[in-house]
This record gives structure tokens, C-alpha cells and sequence, in this order.
């Protein structure tokens, strides 16, 4: 348990430092939200990260000190995340059509702060999903026809990319939705997405399992010199 506890530790650091090295380096990157602007791919990593290596310490050094509040502690707070879990999945799926609705939505009226002053992230973000999904635009090349009120895309939407090569000249920008590409790349790594998901289930389930198992022991030592 001892060890579990450790490489949950080492696991939340690792994943807390590419989410500082993250922030400092890129900023807000991958802030796509207009409605969610601290949800960056940063701050989830500093988020999670963190409460990793609460939880992993909460569970050595309720197994070394055989502390049961701490094991109960560290029990309640993988199966309440276990859960939560299993309840976002099964949303997702059941409202997959809103969400997707709801985000097409966000993310166009998130065109509208591209370039401002104040959102590098979202800028730069979209900028290299065009780049390297080969694409334009939430739905349509044309959404951006809405944020310049001219038939004008970034210049990240050009297939040869070069300094206001989005001014004119339709025939040289991308045209696929970047919101399909990126469902598509979602969906050719399914597989990969399913294992890892899988593998981190396998390893709630060990921590309940080794935390119980030491919160039971802890009782009947206790029981038994009582």
C-alpha cells in the first residue's frame, strides 16, 4: 500500500511539472473556451497533478503510521473520483448530440476573442489545431468570415503558410471543419483512449482494494489488543 501510495505520488508530480513547465512556457495553452478561459491544458494538468499527490500521500502515510482515518480518507476520496468517473462517462454518452451542439457553439464564439488582447492562449491554441489538423475554422472555413467581416481566415489556415496568405486566394486555405478532425483523430485513437482508460480503473480499484483491505487489519489489530 505503501508503495501504491508512492507511485501515485511520483505519477501527480511528474503530471504537476509538464503542467507548470506547461504554463510558463506556453501560457493558457489549448484555452479553446470562450465560456471556460482557466480550462487549459496547463491548469488541468496543475489540477489533477495535485490531487494525485494529495491523495497518494494520504494513502503512505496512512500505511506506514497504519492510521485508519488517513486509509478511510484516502478509500472515500479514490471512490468518490472512481464515481464521478463513471457518471461523466455514462453523461457523455447519453447527451454526446448537446455536448456537441453546445460546444460547436463555444467554440465559435470563442473566434470572436481570436487575436484580442488578453488571449494569446486561445490564439496561439487555435492556431496550431489548424496547423496541424489541416483545418479551418469550428464548422467552416467561413466561420472566420464572422470574427474579420471579410472573406479573410488566419494565417494558419493556409495550406503554405506564409505572412497574410489568409487575405485572399480561397483556393490555398484548408476547408475541412477542425472540430470533425479533431472528433475523427479522437476516434482513430480509440483504442489507446479505451487502454488508458482501462489501466487507470485497474488502478482505483487496486487502491481500494490494498486501502481497505489495510483499513480492516488496522481494526482487528486494534480489536485484538484492545
Amino acid at each position: 500500500m505503501c508503495l501504491f501510495g508512492f507511485r501515485l505520488q511520483l505519477g501527480g508530480c511528474g503530471i504537476l511539472g509538464v503542467g507548470i513547465w506547461l504554463s510558463v512556457t506556453q501560457g493558457n495553452f489549448a484555452t479553446l473556451s470562450s465560456s471556460l478561459p482557466s480550462l487549459s491544458a496547463a491548469n488541468l494538468l496543475i489540477a489533477v497533478g495535485t490531487i494525485i499527490m494529495v491523495i497518494g500521500c494520504l494513502g503512505c502515510v496512512g500505511a506506514v503510521k497504519e492510521s485508519r482515518p488517513l486509509l478511510l480518507a484516502f478509500f472515500i476520496l479514490l471512490l468518490l473520483i472512481f464515481f464521478l468517473e463513471i457518471i461523466s462517462i455514462m453523461l457523455f454518452f447519453i447527451y454526446q448530440d448537446e455536448i456537441d451542439r453546445y460546444a460547436q457553439r463555444d467554440l465559435k464564439k470563442g473566434l470572436q476573442l481570436f487575436g484580442t488582447e488578453g488571449n494569446v492562449g486561445l490564439t496561439n491554441a487555435w492556431m496550431i489545431v489548424q496547423t496541424d489538423f489541416r483545418c479551418c475554422g469550428v464548422t467552416n472555413h467561413t466561420d472566420w468570415f464572422e470574427v474579420y467581416n471579410a472573406t479573410r481566415v488566419p494565417d494558419s489556415c493556409c495550406l503554405e503558410y506564409s505572412d497574410n496568405c489568409g487575405l485572399d486566394n480561397p483556393g490555398t486555405w484548408w476547408t475541412a471543419p477542425c472540430y470533425e478532425r479533431v472528433k475523427d483523430w479522437l476516434n482513430d485513437n480509440l483504442v489507446a483512449l479505451w487502454i488508458f482508460a482501462l489501466c487507470t480503473a485497474l488502478t482505483q480499484i487496486l487502491g481500494l482494494v490494498f486501502s481497505m483491505t489495510m483499513f480492516c487489519q488496522a481494526v482487528k489489530v486494534e480489536t485484538f489488543y484492545a
